[in-house]
Order: C-alpha cells, then structure tokens, then sequence
C-alpha cells in the first residue's frame, strides 16, 4: 500500500538519512525508532507529503503522492507531535471541526464516544485551555477513534504526556486498526507492545531491522 523508495532528507546542511527504502501492506505496523534529530518526524511528514524528500519519492498504491494530491490525504489520518488543538474550541468542537475538514460524517454522539474512550467524559464541553497536556494529547488521538474507515494512519510519538490507561487505549486502537487490515506508521521512544501480525522496524542512523 505504502512505499518509500530510496528516500533522502535534507534539512539544513545537514543529511538525516539516504537510501531508505520499505514497503508496508495492509495489516502491517512499521514503527520508526531513533535518537532525537535522527529525522523521525521528518520522515513522516515526507509519507504525509507535508516535506518533500532531496531525493527518492513516496507511492500510494502505486501512484507517487505527489500526484495523487487530495486523493492521498484523504485516505490518511496525521497526528503529529504537536496536538494541533485550539485552546479556545472544546474537545467536542475542535472535533466536529476536524471530522468537517477531513470530510468525514461523524456527528456528536460518535465524537462523544470518541472522547469517552480516550477517557474524556465529562471534560467535551469545557475549553481545552483549562485542559492538561495529557488531556489536551488525549483530545487530539480521539480522531483514531473516528478514523477507523481510513486505510493509513501515521502517528507521531502518540503516547506522550500519557497516563498508563490512556497508552493502554491508544495501544487497543492502534492494534484493532491494524487488525482491520490498515497500515500504520508510529513512532515511539516509549517501550510498548502493540499487538499486530505483521511488523517492521526501521531505526533511523542505523541499517533496518
């Protein structure tokens, strides 16, 4: 489904990586490991095609992304590090929004599910300012709970400012994801154990593995 192709990054004057190359089928978990600065977030910002790549390109079912445009992005789900939450919406409303931005039809009862299982009831209608940062992290990975339809989730350092039953449900949403027979991308510097059939590892500065 997903494929790089002898991937080079640039950033600076400094190379992150070169010749990185993998393949990830549906079904199938790949978690990019590395020191920090070792291009883990760019790498996955190269597979949203939010960054260009110095060299090599990045194919969707066999189309680069960079043709498909729209087309691709409405296929994947993109957590990044930063929450991309706005303080002043509450989780239920900066919710509602990105489900109407990503084009999707969940309502308030599916949202409201959403939050509960990221263990956010009674917190969906106060202004996520008043939030922790393990809670406003928790508002931002419920859009894996209403994502389930979409074949590729990439996700970046998801269990950050968690709380062990929160790393616990991302775990169980992640691994049911792949079980649904979706890729996903991750990266982690926490030692956790997703369940999932199909696995890759690339460490970054280093050969795979």
């Amino acid at each position: 489904m997903l494929e790089a192709t002898d991937l080079r990054c640039v950033r600076g004057n400094r190379m992150l990586f070169s010749g990185l190359n993998f393949a990830l089928r549906g079904g199938e978990l790949l978690r990019v490991a590395g020191v920090n600065g070792s291009g883990k977030t760019s790498l996955l910002r190269i597979l949203c095609g939010l960054l260009a790549p110095a060299e090599g390109e990045v194919r969707w079912r066999g189309e680069n992304i960079r043709a498909l445009g729209e087309e691709y992005c409405r296929e994947l789900l993109y957590i990044g590090h930063a929450n991309a939450v706005k303080d002043e919406l509450t989780p239920m409303e900066n919710l509602m929004v990105a489900c109407t931005l990503a084009g999707m039809n969940n309502g308030k009862t599916e949202v409201g599910d959403a939050l509960c299982r990221l263990g956010l009831a009674g917190y969906e209608d106060l202004p996520v300012k008043v939030l922790s940062q393990g809670q406003r992290r928790r508002v931002a990975l419920a859009r894996l709970a209403l994502s389930a339809a979409l074949p590729l989730w990439i996700v970046d350092e998801p269990f950050i400012a968690l709380d062990a039953d929160a790393v616990e449900e991302v775990q169980a949403l992640i691994a049911e994801h792949v079980a649904r027979g979706a890729a996903v991308v991750l990266t982690t510097h926490q030692e956790v154990e997703i369940t999932a059939v199909l696995k890759q590892r690339i460490v970054l500065g280093l050969r795979a593995a």
